[in-house]
Formats: structure tokens, C-alpha cells, sequence
């Protein structure tokens, strides 16, 4: 069964959170798993709406805290679809504090997770190709399959030798 391709813009989703007490730690600051656990929601909103079936979270890739999010700012999160394979998609995600007092934003970290879509008997089941529209979503697409091969390295279930577009990286 052949789907319909889908483009980034299709799959995006803003999430949007408002820094409370019981979400930082003794510093005022967002705490990193509570950030992690609405980024989580954010990009399988993303994946779902890409596959249009229910999705699990397969891996998280390295998450660098660049600023922190304090107590009574405004979290965005942006998550969309950047390149979709047989059954799992990646989806990109920019994180943004804001202080909605003093009116500016600032840029708090970005982060890849990977889903899977799932049949009604559990199993995984194909999704939708993407078709990158923007230059960053061109950019994305493409470097997704060295993500993929990090990650299927990683995780045990592919050989160093065997990622091709890995080893490009490092061939003069």
C-alpha cells in the first residue's frame, strides 16, 4: 500500500508551556526531564500527524542545553517531520524560552527523536515519505540518514562498516 508523500510544513506543531514551580529545580531553572518529557509530546504530535496512526517514541538523540528556561517563562516548542523511512520518522525540534514581561525570546536547544508508527496490532507499518520543501528542510532530509546510521550504530543494530554514508564523511 503506496501513501500519499507529505511535506515538514504538514507534520508542524507548536507546543507551548508555561514555566510553573513545580516544573523547575533549586535554581529557578526548567528542569531538563520536564523540558525532555513535553519535547516527547511535541515531535509524537509531529509523527503522528505525518503517518496519521499512533507512533512510539524509538530513540532520543543528544540533547545540549544551550540556555536555560526559568521559572514563569514561556516554553515554545517547534517540531515537524525531517525525513521519514520505512516505518520510523525523525522529527527535528527547535526549543525557545521566552520572557513575556521584558517581550524576547531566545533559543534554548534543538534535539531529533525518532518514532515509530504502529499498526492496530502493535507492529510497526509504513509511513509516508516526506518531500523537504526549504532549504533547512533540505538540509535536514539529507543529513538524516548519518543520524539514522549514528543511532542504528548505537543502538547495536548496524555495523560501523556497514554505514555507508558515515564512512563518506571521513574518506579524503
Amino acid at each position: 500500500m503506496s501513501q500519499k508523500a507529505k511535506t515538514a510544513k504538514e507534520s508542524y506543531v507548536v507546543m507551548t508551556e508555561l514555566v510553573l514551580p513545580n516544573d523547575t529545580n533549586t535554581f529557578g531553572n526548567l528542569m531538563g526531564g520536564r523540558l525532555m518529557y513535553w519535547m516527547d509530546i511535541a515531535a509524537a504530535l509531529a509523527a503522528m500527524k505525518h503517518c496519521a496512526a499512533p507512533v512510539v517514541t524509538a530513540s532520543v538523540d543528544n540533547i545540549s542545553f544551550e540556555n536555560p528556561i526559568k521559572l514563569g517563562n514561556v516554553v515554545h516548542i517547534e517540531a515537524k517531520v525531517s525525513r521519514a523511512f520505512n516505518s520510523s520518522m525523525e522529527v527535528h525540534m527547535k526549543v525557545w524560552g521566552e520572557d513575556a514581561i521584558q517581550q524576547y525570546r531566545y533559543k534554548s536547544n534543538e534535539a531529533y527523536y525518532t518514532f515509530v508508527a504502529l499498526d492496530p496490532n502493535g507492529r510497526s507499518r509504513p509511513v509516508p515519505q516526506l518531500v523537504p520543501e526549504t532549504e533547512e528542510e533540505k538540509d535536514l532530509f539529507e543529513s538524516a540518514l548519518r543520524r539514522r546510521q549514528l543511532r542504528l550504530i548505537l543502538g547495536g543494530k548496524m555495523k560501523p562498516s556497514d554505514a555507508t554514508e558515515l564512512k563518506a564523511l571521513f574518506q579524503l
